[in-house]
């Protein structure tokens, strides 16, 4: 059984979908990831002695810019209007882990809002940081879990 292509139209181009008839619902998405760094540059980003400033707060405005303007950043996303945004961290052993919720009353629901703010959140951290240690590592970066719309809901490992 083939499945039609959603971004795709008959002759082939790609489209953007037409959510116009779709009934507005609640939606929420929560994605996450992590950054691998130094034991010195996690104890000066925890202490906010990072050359570049508060790492985190940064991290946390940025993130918050980027989900706002996804639609301008991956092709085909419907520009949204979001209502809130929300971005977490917390230290681990050998790094920062972030996790971001976005939520939204619309008719097309907001992953890659979720995983644009997580992706730009740690690629700030990155930049912030990168006079501690430049060999940080970005990874795991992953939708957590979605709620609303035609698929309710869905979360990692189920």
């Amino acid at each position: 059984m083939s499945k039609r292509l959603t971004h795709i139209d008959e002759s082939g181009a790609a489209r953007m979908v037409d959510v116009g008839g779709k009934a507005e619902t609640a939606r929420r998405a929560v994605a996450g990831g992590k950054i691998r760094m130094s034991a010195a540059a996690l104890a000066a980003i925890k202490a906010g002695d990072a050359p570049k400033g508060d790492v985190l707060a940064a991290a946390r405005i940025a993130a918050i810019m980027a989900a706002k303007r996804t639609a301008e950043l991956i092709p085909l996303c419907h520009p949204l209007a979001i209502d809130a945004v929300n971005v977490d961290f917390a230290f681990e052993e050998d790094g920062v882990r972030v996790t971001s919720s976005v939520s939204i009353t619309g008719r097309t629901g907001v992953e890659m809002e979720a995983m644009t703010a997580t992706s730009i959140a740690l690629l700030t951290i990155y930049d912030m940081a990168k006079a501690l240690y430049k060999g940080m590592v970005i990874g795991e970066i992953r939708l957590i879990e979605k709620q609303g719309g035609k698929s309710g809901h869905w979360r990692a490992g189920d």
